[in-house]
């Protein structure tokens, strides 16, 4: 081989490792469950709008290479849905979400629960809180469920909410970060967030993107394994 090729190729190899690198990293993503309805076809908006919090006029919130782009908005933004006829027991919520820069929740989702609804935070507060918003009024770093966890900015991750009308559990990349009975508990969000309801995602002081949004009704043998027992 000539030294002038030789030399080529080990740049070469190094520039491809830098490129591959420069893309977000991406998570295996298992089939989706018999059952499931897809919320987000991956071009549009169709189903969705830009939720109204402050300054959302300006805000660039659009469907793109397959993601919903989520803006740095004036402390928040977002996307609601615009579907009515959504479960609000015994349903499996999934979707994928990635932070683009900043340093707070990058797709914190609203979601229904009996006749109220809860926020599953990301990354709230300066970025180390995960966990249910609000349980008796108590927010997801005030309650049971708060959990500590750090977020990479650029990295893909799947989220999964199961809710029956007794308990909600959460998971990220299949961990199980959070499990809460749920009986005899007030199920309500943030005012900040409010406008996320019935179904709704949202950043605070950070960007990001969502994708592959779809719900599932669970079957008799999920609801009933989804029970979570009182202390």
């Amino acid at each position: 081989m000539p030294r002038s090729l030789a030399r080529v190729f080990p740049i070469a190899a190094v520039f491809g490792a830098l490129v591959a690198g420069a893309f977000a990293e991406e998570p295996p993503s298992p089939p989706s469950p018999p059952g499931s309805i897809v919320l987000f076809d991956g071009e549009t908006l169709d189903g969705w709008k830009k939720t109204p919090f402050y300054g959302a006029d300006a805000l660039d919130v659009r469907a793109a290479d397959g993601v919903l782009v989520l803006p740095r908005g004036k402390s928040l933004a977002g996307v609601t849905t615009t579907r009515t006829d959504l479960p609000t027991v015994d349903y499996e919520l999934t979707y994928e979400a990635m932070r683009t820069e900043g340093e707070d929740f990058f797709a914190a989702a609203t979601f229904p629960v009996r006749e109220g609804f809860l926020t599953f935070v990301n990354g709230g507060w300066g970025g180390n809180i995960t966990g249910l918003s609000c349980l008796d009024g108590a927010d997801a770093s005030e309650n049971e469920t708060t959990v500590g966890y750090r977020y990479k900015d650029r990295v893909w991750y799947r989220f999964r909410i199961r809710v029956t009308a007794d308990a909600v559990r959460c998971w990220i990349d299949d961990k199980e970060m959070v499990k809460v009975d749920i009986r005899d508990r007030g199920l309500t969000t943030r005012v900040q967030v409010r406008a996320s309801e019935p179904l709704g995602f949202a950043t605070y002081e950070s960007a990001g993107e969502v994708r592959k949004i779809a719900i599932r009704p669970l079957t008799a043998a999920e609801s009933a394994e989804n029970l979570v027992e009182s202390p």
